[in-house]
């Protein structure tokens, strides 16, 4: 049998992404029904944007950690730049109803 601290060793790091909460289903559901499974991290962004983002650094981490990255921002700017920071750190991405053609963004429809 595997103790508690082996079954740590296994805990998968989800980091979501959200805008003014609009990851808040998904992340109630992943605390309700993951239970101790996940190590979730949640960046949330509740402020508004301009149309055009030059920089994201001013809003993403230049440093990401996670075993999983779901994207869950509204603006297309921090969610194309998130893709691409995760691509390069070879880090999966779900990025829910969005219509990005970034190689190794997994995009299903909501």
């Amino acid at each position: 049998m595997t103790s508690q601290n082996n079954l740590k060793k296994y805990i998968q790091r989800i980091l979501v992404f959200q805008q003014n909460g609009s990851g808040e289903s998904k992340i109630q559901g992943i605390i309700k029904y993951g239970k101790n499974l996940f190590d979730l991290k949640i960046i949330s962004i509740d402020k508004s944007l301009s149309p055009v983002i030059d920089d994201s650094t001013k809003y993403l981490p230049t440093n990401i950690k996670a075993d999983l990255v779901l994207d869950y921002l509204t603006h297309p700017d921090l969610s194309h730049d998130l893709a691409i920071m995760c691509v390069k750190k070879k880090i999966p991405v779900v990025a829910t109803g969005k219509k990005s053609h970034i190689k190794g963004v997994l995009t299903p429809p909501t």
